[in-house]
């Protein structure tokens, strides 16, 4: 796969505090990156930085092999924090002027973009008039001006109502799938990002400290039965009588099953029925946020 991002040590410090530290990152043509920390951990610097917004203390980027940005900004959209709108302008009279900043002299694409935002019949009122949920979609509207090959979209469903959401993710998805736009998406919500991400990258205090693609966080939150102190073999004879097929046996002699895991007690009394009893039978493995809570050191979750 063509390489589009490859970040290199990547650090932002302003006066003695660094911002992002040493932040290496590769990204993928047709990957759905979702990065991931708390409030102030360094998910907007860094995407400022790559953006052409901040300029990096030390460390390097490139896009498609490209170091200098000029030449491939107009590959890439961009919705960073805010989106930059002008109050007084309508809906559509801002999509034009971002089109007359990239050189794009036919107004054609703005109905087909609006429309695919859900904002096609908001166009003629003020910007000033939207509410939060639709200046988002305008923001990621105005990304897709110039229809780049990669998104960088902080926040792109914040403030949006449920509906809202799902629409947004549907389109981020199509765009994907359909069109081979790469995404780079950082998001509050974990579980949007889980319906959509295919890598993850997880930052804390400015260092990023785990990556791991969608199957792999599947597999390290993947709740389980498990069972201690039995001989693995009796207890993959009860487990495959049970027509239970997904188990593994650890290191140690522990056996993890993959099953409903209500169904605890139920493989503890056909265990007992065998006059096997387990030193430790439970439930096992961790949900998302958990497993997020953790890489970032604990404490409160805010993404």
């Amino acid at each position: 796969m063509e390489l589009v991002l490859q970040a290199e040590s990547l650090t932002k410090r302003y006066d003695r505090n660094i911002v992002v530290d040493s932040v290496s990152m590769r990204i993928e043509q047709g990957d759905i990156y979702g990065l991931i920390g708390r409030n102030g951990a360094g998910k907007t610097t860094f995407m400022k930085m790559i953006g052409g917004l901040a300029t990096p203390t030390s460390g390097s980027y490139a896009f498609y092999g490209e170091k200098d940005n000029y030449k491939t900004l107009s590959r890439i959209g961009c919705f960073i924090e805010s989106p930059a709108l002008y109050p007084d302008l309508t809906v559509a009279e801002n999509m034009l002027f971002y089109n007359k900043l990239l050189g794009i002299t036919d107004p054609k694409n703005i109905d087909e973009i609006l429309e695919h935002v859900g904002l096609i019949d908001e166009k003629k009122k003020k910007t000033k008039k939207l509410s939060l949920g639709m200046k988002q979609r305008l923001g990621i509207g105005i990304a897709l001006v110039g229809c780049p090959d990669m998104l960088i979209l902080d926040e792109p469903i914040n403030g949006l109502d449920p509906t809202g959401i799902v629409e947004i993710r549907n389109l981020l998805l199509t765009l994907n799938r359909e069109k081979g736009v790469t995404l780079l998406i950082s998001s509050h919500i974990l579980g949007e990002l889980e319906r959509m991400a295919t890598r993850f990258g997880i930052i804390d205090r400015g260092v990023l400290v785990d990556e791991l693609s969608n199957k792999e966080l599947q597999e390290k939150t993947r709740r389980a039965v498990g069972i201690e102190g039995l001989d693995p073999r009796q207890v993959t004879v009860t487990l495959e009588e049970m027509k239970i097929k997904d188990y593994k046996v650890l290191d140690g002699g522990r056996v993890v099953a993959y099953c409903d895991t209500g169904i605890a007690g139920k493989i503890n009394r056909a265990l007992a029925e065998k006059g096997l009893y387990a030193s430790g039978i439970g439930v096992v493995g961790q949900d998302l946020e958990s497993y997020f809570i953790e890489k970032m050191g604990g404490g409160s979750q805010n993404a």
